[in-house]
């Protein structure tokens, strides 16, 4: 059996969960991988094994908050070459450029490993924080360290495509791929039965309550609807910290649902889902709306728009204007054949190209290639 060390920012706590580790991990592990999973977190956690061939080992970090959202660990890469040495992997993966854990990869590479990067974004460059002085350093640090980080690795796959004109200027276009993280649809199977039996029609948002994800212009777009259309309900699930100002205003219209563990059923009673983000890689939370056969409104960024076919498995709108993020919730809720129509092409371009058994093959092929040296 081969052994896959990747590398993550994160695993999974309340408000620092990255999902793209966990979904990758745990599609790896199905395929007959052995994956070990370094990441930084709260606290410093010895190898343990999570399920069968999946194993978690944890450092502790110093967390800087929203919109900085950026853990530094001190010897975190020293710590990643140590457990190189111990468990001998076959492949090393390293998610998500730009954060700490990131910059494994260059003593990885001094060592004389071989590195595979894998990303959905390139934080100050095509993906961008909220706020100018996060923008600035966000830029800085990307043409900098960042920049060093990419063309140090080996090879680098993007989760969505990127402009080809900022590959070339970075210098990687040549060992550069895209192979979506995709989606195991199965949990979401029944979730059209299930809406169909459900009275109210439920506009939903999933995720963390960061700035970048753009919560407060889908509450200022969507809770004015409520006086036009008071059958409707609007929901968030996602993390937030107590006190949240949208939270504190918007806590009589909306309800604030929190950490939410069983999604596919919140989706099953969506009928509009919408991803407001100013910035994004390749949605998580969008392939399970879209696989659960909701309505989706999504903003014009990052993966978003290689995730959905504006007005034909989705609808896209330019990020940050809510007279446009409004007119299209109004259309959803006032034309149940669209909103029929847009789920049911969603549901179909989630199994046509981003499911597992598709995006598992690609990662298979990678992987047999890498192991052979070609």
């Amino acid at each position: 059996m081969k052994t896959i060390l990747l590398i993550s920012p994160y695993w999974k706590e309340d408000h620092r969960w990255m999902v793209s580790s966990y979904k990758l991990a745990d599609l790896w592990q199905r395929l007959g991988y052995k994956v070990i999973v370094a990441c930084m977190g709260s606290e410093t956690k010895p190898l343990t094994k999570i399920r069968e061939n999946l194993f978690l080992i944890t450092r502790k970090d110093f967390f800087l908050k929203d919109p900085w959202n950026y853990g530094i660990s001190l010897g975190f890469s020293g710590f990643v070459r140590k457990l190189a040495e111990q468990e001998k992997p076959d492949i090393i993966v390293v998610n998500k450029v730009l954060f700490w854990s990131s910059i494994a990869l260059l003593r990885l590479r001094i060592a004389g490993y071989r590195v595979l990067l894998t990303t959905d974004a390139l934080v100050g460059i095509t993906w961008w924080p909220r706020g100018k002085i996060a923008q600035v350093c966000a830029a800085i640090y990307a043409w900098t360290l960042g920049w060093v980080i990419l063309k140090s690795a080996t090879k680098v796959v993007f989760f969505h495509p990127q402009p080809p004109t900022v590959l070339r200027k970075l210098g990687i276009e040549e060992k550069s791929q895209v192979i979506p993280t995709g989606i195991d649809p199965k949990p979401f199977h029944d979730a059209e039965k299930i809406r169909a039996e459900e009275s109210a029609l439920v506009v939903t948002y999933v995720g963390r309550l960061e700035s970048v994800k753009g919560v407060d212009d889908f509450l200022a777009a969507a809770v004015p609807l409520k006086k036009q259309y008071p059958h409707i309900n609007i929901q968030v699930a996602g993390w937030a910290k107590p006190g949240h100002p949208l939270l504190e205003r918007y806590h009589h219209d909306v309800a604030f649902l929190g950490l939410c563990h069983d999604i596919p059923a919140l989706l099953a009673k969506t009928s509009i889902f919408v991803l407001p983000s100013h910035s994004e890689g390749l949605s998580n939370a969008l392939m399970e709306a879209m696989a659960s056969g909701c309505a989706c409104i999504a903003s014009d960024v990052g993966g978003n728009s290689f995730l959905i076919r504006s007005g034909v498995s989705g609808f896209l709108f330019p990020a940050g204007d809510r007279e446009a993020l409004a007119a299209h919730i109004r259309r959803l809720i006032e034309d149940k054949e669209k909103r029929e129509s847009l789920g049911l092409q969603a549901k179909k371009r989630i199994e046509e190209v981003f499911s597992w058994e598709k995006v598992g093959e690609q990662y298979r092929l990678l992987f047999d290639s890498w192991t052979s040296g070609t």
